[in-house]
């Protein structure tokens, strides 16, 4: 990583990776824009770092004096909510999970499919413990809820069409130029910003319990956090607008790493100090992708049957019957979470808790995935 200077004409910028890690040139080229924005401070690539509509996705951007609604993009929101189900994991198949689930992708409530998953990456996944990084000691002090002989579950979801709405009026009337803080305005983006933070949560609360409600179960929810947002921090000194774009807070806890739907996922405990710092307090958020959506099926689509993209190579079950989206996120459209994870551990950033194996992916039951 390279070093914190504040006074540069051009924002810092910090990439964390190691000789394993791949990233896309254009990646790196739109985080580099980002750097030359007036009143750019910093900006970090995480390692899951792959391009986005005219900005990166997996990295995170401090301002000075203003912000940048077009950087949070258009799913406000976003995150990460996982759950320590009573669910016996030796009783619960994939296909068990699935077939008492069912469906369900009808909305609870309007507006805004609340109570939904959605499409794109978005998700629910049950999973199992794999391996345990602590001793039993360690593990009754740091993860006192954790019952490795029951299935945990975890919900990635967001604002759903709101976050679209609040970027889109913004666009309209101002472009992708900056707010100044504390003008009008600003006060107005950060009202809906703030109200569809609470949204995505409430969403992703009300996902996860209209699931275990279908298997008759019980579930604890250990963390929830948002990953595509902007706020006020302060940064080796500097006060200023810390955005996250498919960034995880290294400074709100625990933190779950996912992979692919064909991969597993990791729990974290993030370490504060000067590398957490220049990485703007923020760690990846998944694995990141390797392949633009365009070229999934072109790449996948004459070697691999829909059937088969309908259990991963671990043996989990995976729910989706839009014939697009499970090519757009098969596993192979992904980075391996294992050299995220490890590009994070050798920078210093953070300490490996578990790791999760998948047992069941939903993406949808029905013909979209929206």
């Amino acid at each position: 990583m390279g070093n914190y200077s504040p006074n540069n004409t051009n924002a810092a910028m910090h990439v964390i990776a190691n000789a394993a890690t791949w990233m896309e040139g254009s990646a790196i080229e739109q985080l580099q824009r980002t750097a030359q924005l007036p009143h750019m401070i910093a900006v970090a690539g995480m390692p899951d770092l792959h391009p986005g509509r005219g900005y990166p996705v997996g990295a995170a951007f401090f301002s000075r004096d203003c912000f940048y609604p077009a950087l949070v993009g258009n799913d406000v929101g976003c995150g990460m909510a996982f759950y320590q189900t009573d669910l016996p994991r030796q009783k619960w198949s994939g296909k068990k999970l699935a077939d008492k689930l069912g469906s369900i992708d009808e909305p609870l409530e309007q507006p805004y499919n609340f109570g939904t998953i959605g499409g794109g990456n978005h998700f629910a996944e049950v999973q199992l413990l794999e391996t345990l990084y602590l001793s039993t000691t360690q593990a009754h002090e740091q993860v006192p809820w954790l019952q490795p002989k029951a299935l945990q579950l975890l919900v990635h979801s967001g604002s759903r069409g709101w976050g679209e709405v609040i970027l889109r009026s913004h666009v309209d009337t101002f472009g992708h130029a900056g707010l100044v803080a504390g003008s009008e305005a600003a006060d107005a983006y950060v009202r809906e910003h703030d109200a569809a933070l609470e949204f995505a949560r409430r969403n992703r609360a009300a996902i996860a319990q209209r699931m275990l409600d279908k298997w008759r179960a019980a579930g604890e929810q250990v963390l929830d956090i948002h990953h595509n947002f902007v706020a006020p921090a302060t940064v080796k000194g500097e006060s200023g607008w810390l955005h996250r774009k498919g960034a995880t807070p290294s400074d709100q806890g625990l933190v779950m790493i996912p992979g692919s739907r064909g991969d597993y996922s990791y729990l974290v405990r993030p370490i504060l100090g000067d590398a957490s710092a220049t990485a703007l307090y923020s760690l990846a958020h998944g694995a990141g992708r390797k392949w633009m959506r365009s070229d999934c099926v072109g790449k996948l689509g004459n070697r691999v049957r829909f059937e088969d993209l309908l259990k991963t190579p671990m043996g989990s079950t995976v729910v989706c019957k839009d014939k697009a989206l499970i090519y757009e996120e098969a596993p192979q459209a992904y980075k391996k979470v294992d050299s995220v994870v490890a590009a994070l551990e050798e920078a210093g950033l953070i300490e490996k808790i578990a790791r999760f194996q998948p047992v069941m992916t939903y993406k949808t039951s029905g013909g979209c995935g929206c």
